[in-house]
């Protein structure tokens, strides 16, 4: 599983120019699901936004969660973020999960983050979706649940 998380002063997704989901300071999550994820991925990815010290302390220094601030969470699904590319000018989508598959893991990354008290708003699945933030920062992190960086 993958997730370019961004620290953001403000975030929220449009369908069709209705506002859907929407959140103040916290963090936009967009995430994708891999062929080979399961369970566990869903879990860790969860664990990981939800821990990612990336928001300042009094002393200025990078030292807090979402969580600790009590900051909310956007996620999005991307299933963009698998592609392949490193060969011709057409991205591969083979490594991104069908919708029957992504769609119970992506729902139970935002589960686990709900039972960790965030407040959570969501996109809608396979929806064309407009995402407007304010990137804080800008403190962008690039989260995989299969790859050491």
């Amino acid at each position: 599983m993958r997730a370019v998380v961004q620290r953001v002063t403000e975030s929220s997704v449009s369908v069709d120019g209705k506002v859907i989901g929407a959140i103040g300071r916290g963090l936009l999550a967009l995430l994708g699901v891999a062929v080979e994820d399961d369970e566990s991925d869903a879990a860790q990815m969860a664990e990981k936004i939800a821990g990612l010290r990336c928001f300042e302390d009094d002393d200025g220094k990078i030292n807090l969660s979402v969580e600790e601030i009590g900051g909310g969470v956007l996620a999005i699904s991307q299933f963009t973020l698998l592609a392949d590319c490193r060969k011709g000018r057409r991205p591969s989508l083979n490594a991104a999960a069908r919708p029957e598959q992504a769609i119970p893991l992506y729902e139970s990354v935002v589960a686990h983050l709900r039972n960790r008290n965030l407040r959570v708003e969501t996109g809608e699945f396979g929806a064309h979706m407009d995402v407007h933030l304010i990137n804080d920062g800008p403190v962008t992190l690039l989260l995989d649940t299969k790859k050491v960086f």
